[in-house]
């Protein structure tokens, strides 16, 4: 008789097949995911029915995600989505993996300008989750993301599809001076590549080997190249008295607001995300 398998001892295969590669509590939170996807399970029914048992087909269906993650790739890839600020995305490797603080980011705007009809642009929107976040949790709002990537763009406009948020995606090279943007906004908002080269070294496999370069690197030598010239472009494209909100790169504060305030912006606040790190800034125009 073939002993019973249950979800007591796939999270503990889990846990022990993974320990080199994350901190237990990511291995939790990553069973938790794959539970949900397997058996359409809540984090609560995870719990309430770690005893009971599941067929070896739905073992096997455990093990082969298992074996993909000890090839360092994400689970967000695998599943083929995340949830971010509340709502489902789709990602897979054409997209950056969103993370916490640029949910911070969203909800610090939202908080800020969320009773405002203004005009917003996601520079660089990636998967779409500020643009389609905003478009969700600021309806007076009208909300438009670029993006130099087409591949990109075709998620975006999925996410936003998928969550009936009405956001304008167009392409837009950031940095191409000779190109000018459709309209004036109120709100400009961004979160570009930042990470130096020299970063990679502190940097897992499940990045480096997974998520697009092209939206993660800048050169050593010039490392607010995307921030300069979005500065530029939100000097030239913001209404009088709008905000440029950006994510940044937490050991570069100081140099972000110099740039900022070179630039002709005033008002300049960096904001520390949970873990007490530098990693917001916005300004007025």
């Amino acid at each position: 008789m073939e002993p019973t398998i249950n979800l007591s001892g796939i999270q503990q295969k889990f846990r022990s097949a993974l320990a080199d590669y994350y901190p237990e509590q990511e291995i939790r939170e990553i069973f938790l995911l794959t539970a949900e996807q397997v058996l359409n399970y809540s984090k609560i029914d995870t719990f309430l029915r770690a005893g009971d048992s599941i067929s070896q087909n739905t073992a096997d269906k455990f093990d082969q995600i298992l074996a993909r993650l000890m090839k360092w790739e994400p689970v967000q890839y695998i599943l083929g989505y995340t949830v971010f600020y509340g709502l489902p995305f789709e990602v897979d490797q054409r997209v950056l993996i969103p993370r916490q603080e640029t949910e911070e980011l969203v909800d610090w705007i939202i908080k800020s300008e969320g009773g405002k009809a203004a005009d917003i642009l996601d520079m660089g929107c990636g998967s779409g989750c500020i643009a389609v976040s905003l478009a969700v949790n600021m309806p007076m709002a009208k909300i438009y993301g670029c993006d130099i990537s087409e591949a990109a763009l075709a998620v975006s406009d999925y996410n936003a599809r998928a969550n009936k948020a009405p956001v304008a995606f167009f392409a837009h090279d950031l940095l191409d001076d000779t190109l000018n943007l459709p309209r004036k906004y109120h709100i400009v908002v961004s979160n570009p590549p930042y990470v130096r080269q020299q970063e990679k070294k502190q940097m897992h496999r499940n990045v480096l080997d997974f998520e697009p370069a092209l939206a993660l690197f800048v050169p050593d030598e010039d490392p607010l190249v995307y921030y300069k010239s979005i500065a530029l472009l939100a000097r030239k494209y913001i209404h009088d008295g709008g905000t440029l909100y950006l994510e940044i790169n937490e050991f570069m504060p100081e140099e972000l607001v110099r740039l900022l305030k070179c630039t002709g912006f005033y008002a300049i606040e960096v904001k520390r995300d949970l873990n007490g790190r530098s990693r917001m800034i916005r300004a007025k125009k």
